[in-house]
């Protein structure tokens, strides 16, 4: 290209610089490719909102309207649940690496409490920070298919600096009380109650996280668990509108409301598992409810122990409150006992007795 030169003979940079640029975006900005371009966007958002549709829709129906009254049971079980919750929490408080002699209390508090039940319990054992920390479960071998198993778990460390009330003595007491319920019941297939350690950081994803290590050593020796239900900080609702949000795009997609319970799973083989699971709890229990089937890379999916079980290839879900997407004591020390709703607590609780038990008893293999 020839230069451009003035009256005086100099080169005009600047009018050649905006004379090229005028070029370059009339050829680029044009009538066309902005039809394209919206026409692509059009495309995305269809695509976008389909595959959340697809992730979000769940067989059954949400119960909705007013909760009934507490059975006598019930009224039984939320007594149970708040004894054991104020045990952990309140008697014993802060429990991790750190507050070592109380993380080994909460243990202690559990084993017994498993012992007192009926069962003969298993502490697995292993080192680190140069220290022992132990993972407990309880076993009932099922009747028919002993080599099936259904574990239902939960963690019982607390991150530093809490009493975790909510995160995660909830899902400890709700799996002791599983554990009481089931003790004098036939079952089928064969029942785990596991209560791991070491869930928070700074264990959380690491080769010494108790689940970790538990859902490895089961691998290892070819168990065959068929489905992991993990209960994850599930003592927490409210009715307030706006008291609930959710990872970009979900809340487009999901109640503004906590009042529900949630069932999780990634979008792979665990799907199956969650179809049965949310079908039972909404054909037995008239509590809201809410699933989601979603990628792994979306904040706060793989948040728990059933992540564990996912990396050994296990089918494995997480029944929530959804924790940070609702409760705004979150890994807070404000995390007490006086925080958690235990009717709803209760309600919740009995509709995952009906999960178990349609899950042992199905015919189909999951």
């Amino acid at each position: 290209m020839k230069k451009q030169v003035n009256k005086n003979g100099v080169q005009d940079s600047r009018n050649l610089k905006s004379a090229y640029t005028s070029k370059f975006h009339m050829k680029i900005i044009t009538r066309n490719a902005v039809i394209r371009l919206v026409g692509l966007t059009v495309v995305l958002t269809v695509l976008c909102t389909l595959g959340c549709c697809n992730m979000t829709k769940m067989p059954e129906k949400s119960y909705m309207g007013q909760l009934p009254e507490l059975t006598d049971a019930q009224i039984f079980l939320k007594h149970g649940l708040a004894r054991d919750v104020k045990k952990l929490a309140d008697e014993i408080g802060e429990r991790n690496f750190i507050n070592y002699k109380k993380l080994d209390l909460a243990g202690n508090f559990i084993e017994t409490s498993l012992i007192h039940a009926g069962y003969k319990t298993r502490r697995q054992e292993y080192e680190a920070k140069d220290q022992t920390f132990y993972n407990i479960e309880a076993e009932k071998t099922g009747a028919k298919y002993p080599e099936q198993i259904i574990v239902v778990g939960a963690h019982y460390d607390s991150v530093y600096g809490t009493a975790g009330a909510n995160d995660n003595a909830s899902g400890v007491a709700a799996t002791l009380a599983l554990a009481r319920y089931f003790a004098d019941k036939e079952n089928l297939r064969t029942l785990r109650f596991v209560f791991f350690v070491n869930e928070e950081p700074p264990f959380y994803h690491t080769d010494q996280m108790g689940s970790v290590i538990y859902a490895k050593s089961c691998r290892a020796n070819n168990d065959n668990i068929i489905a992991m239900l993990c209960l994850e900080t599930i003592g927490y609702y409210s009715d307030e509108p706006n008291s609930q949000r959710y990872p970009f795009p979900f809340s487009f997609f999901y109640p503004s409301t906590g009042n529900f319970v949630g069932f999780l799973s990634n979008y792979g083989s665990s799907r199956e598992l969650l179809y049965a699971a949310i079908t039972s709890f909404r054909k037995n229990c008239r509590f809201p409810s809410e699933g989601g089937a979603i990628p792994g890379i979306i904040t706060g999916i793989n948040w728990s122990d059933h992540w564990s079980f996912w990396q050994q290839g296990y089918h494995a879900i997480m029944i929530t409150d959804t924790a940070p997407f609702r409760y705004p004591y979150y890994h807070h020390p404000e995390d007490t006992f006086d925080k958690i709703d235990y009717d709803r607590m209760a309600r919740v609780v009995t509709g995952l007795r009906y999960v178990i038990i349609d899950l042992d008893r199905s015919q189909i293999k999951i």
